[in-house]
């Protein structure tokens, strides 16, 4: 790939470590974190020991060279009393670690940055880490968790396009890179003049400056950008962008800022791109929110490029939270589906990666609905239509009804029966309890689970509770068969 521009360090610094045997004041041993959370798909994502509450990225990104160099602030409560703990860091490398502002000893195995702290940690104290790295973020390329699509960080003419999930985060900087450990987030990102940056959340300053860039022999001119999200986020939703923008900025008729980004490139050949996107999120966001409640986030919008790996366009489009990424003109059904994840999925998250149903089946549902009071076809046409053209058993190669649905498994987690599969089994869900209490039901299930995390089996007892059926046997067939169960009368 391309060099990386960071000197050699040491790989482990000059602190002593902390006694993984010690005895911590206050009684109680201290011991290392767990190095994953024990996701039955990535089982070494995340880490145990702490939660993290905040990160703070203060990033450079010279396109020139695809290096980014940032210094990287989490802080964290320790959930038990810690000897060492890890964070997520694939690539890049690491030039130093503190924690609450004394230097400390780290080794890098993998993906794991293991981090010993010069004294132990006590359980419920809020701590800082602070690291210090750099390099060239690497793609994720041949993964067939997305069918082989690259996806992570992703390096652009003009700069860059980042669409993490489900593991992506951690290719670009340290994370606890679970969607259990939500966080707030900050951004500092410096680029070269003449380029943009966008992040999560809102806009909080841009100015100009003279930075330092590592690959540069001398200081360049560079632009500043402060975006900070201030609503708790799982790590696979964060973005950073980076490029030549044209932008509209302004707030939805409901009163939601709304910032959308479309990379000029796409307007050469639509030309109202810029305005599509801006009028159809502004239109997208108010009419969920009076089908699903408030908007659940600070601002809205959109974050189009003309985003390619090898000259070849990308294919998809992503949920990041509080603007989605687009990797070129999509359509209005395509806006639909990932304002819709700011509900389900972004602010409402998957408690393990095998409740990702809980995503993509209700965010498939909310535009068939959308289709439906928007003079198109019902969802109830659409299901069936659905449900006719997929045969049992299922074509070779094209596996559907055999993926389950409540676990389709790590490679298969974004399979074809996880979006519309999920769909129709919610509109039948819908048709069986009536529009009354679904309707209850699933702003019901926002409210509770609101900047949360939430599992199916949560799902499936609350529907029972307000529905006031037992449906044990409609969700044994819907969410936990590997067979195409009977079209509902």
């Amino acid at each position: 790939m391309l060099p990386i521009a960071v000197a050699a360090v040491s790989v482990v610094a000059l602190a002593p470590a902390a006694s993984a045997a010690g005895s911590g004041h206050g009684g109680g041993r201290y011991t290392p974190g767990a190095s994953g959370v024990g996701d039955p798909y990535f089982p070494l994502e995340g880490n145990g020991g702490y939660n993290a509450l905040h990160y703070s990225l203060d990033l450079s990104y010279d396109p020139d060279y695809d290096q980014l160099d940032g210094t990287v602030t989490v802080t964290a409560r320790a959930t038990q009393n810690l000897s060492a703990f890890n964070l997520d860091l694939s690539g890049m490398d690491v030039e130093g670690v503190t924690v609450d502002r004394r230097r400390a000893d780290y080794k890098r195995r993998g993906q794991e940055l293991t981090i010993t702290p010069r004294k132990g940690l006590r359980k419920g104290s809020v701590f800082t880490a602070v690291v210090k790295y750099g390099g060239v973020p690497q793609t994720i390329v041949g993964s067939p968790i997305v069918f082989g699509s690259p996806y992570g960080f992703l390096h652009t003419p003009d700069g860059a396009f980042v669409g993490g999930e489900p593991n992506g985060p951690s290719t670009w900087f340290p994370v606890n890179d679970h969607p259990s450990d939500k966080a707030t987030y900050d951004y500092t990102l410096t680029v070269p003049q003449g380029l943009k940056a966008v992040a999560n959340g809102r806009l909080t300053s841009h100015r100009s400056s003279i930075a330092s860039f590592s690959r540069r022999s001398a200081q360049t001119r560079a632009e500043v950008f402060k975006w900070h999200e201030d609503s708790p986020m799982a790590s696979y939703l964060t973005t950073i962008d980076i490029g030549k923008w044209d932008v509209k900025e302004g707030r939805t008729p409901g009163g939601v800022p709304n910032y959308t980004f479309v990379d000029p490139v796409l307007k050469a050949n639509q030309p109202d791109a810029l305005d599509f996107f801006y009028n159809t999120t502004n239109e997208v966001t108010d009419g969920l929110a009076k089908i699903y409640g408030r908007y659940p986030f600070s601002s809205t919008g959109a974050i189009a490029d003309d985003a390619r790996f090898n000259g070849q366009p990308l294919g998809f489009s992503l949920e990041t939270q509080s603007k989605p990424v687009y990797s070129a003109v999509r359509s209005t059904g395509t806006i639909v589906h990932e304002l819709a994840h700011q509900w389900f999925g972004d602010s409402v998250s998957p408690k393990e990666w095998d409740d990702i149903w809980l995503n993509e089946s209700f965010a498939t549902w909310v535009t068939w609905h959308w289709n439906e009071t928007h003079g198109g076809s019902s969802a109830a046409t659409q299901a069936r239509a659905t449900y006719a053209a997929r045969p049992f058993p299922d074509r070779e190669g094209r596996p559907f009804w055999s993926v389950v649905l409540g676990d389709p498994k790590r490679d298969t987690m974004f399979n074809d029966r996880v979006y519309n599969g999920g769909a129709l089994m919610i509109q039948f869900l819908r048709e069986k309890i009536g529009d009354d209490k679904f309707f209850t039901l699933t702003r019901t299930w926002l409210a509770r689970y609101h900047h949360r995390n939430a599992e199916t089996e949560q799902f499936t007892r609350m529907a029972e509770q307000i529905s006031g059926q037992d449906l044990d046997a409609f969700f044994k067939d819907w969410l936990y068969s590997p067979i195409k169960p009977a079209l509902p009368s």
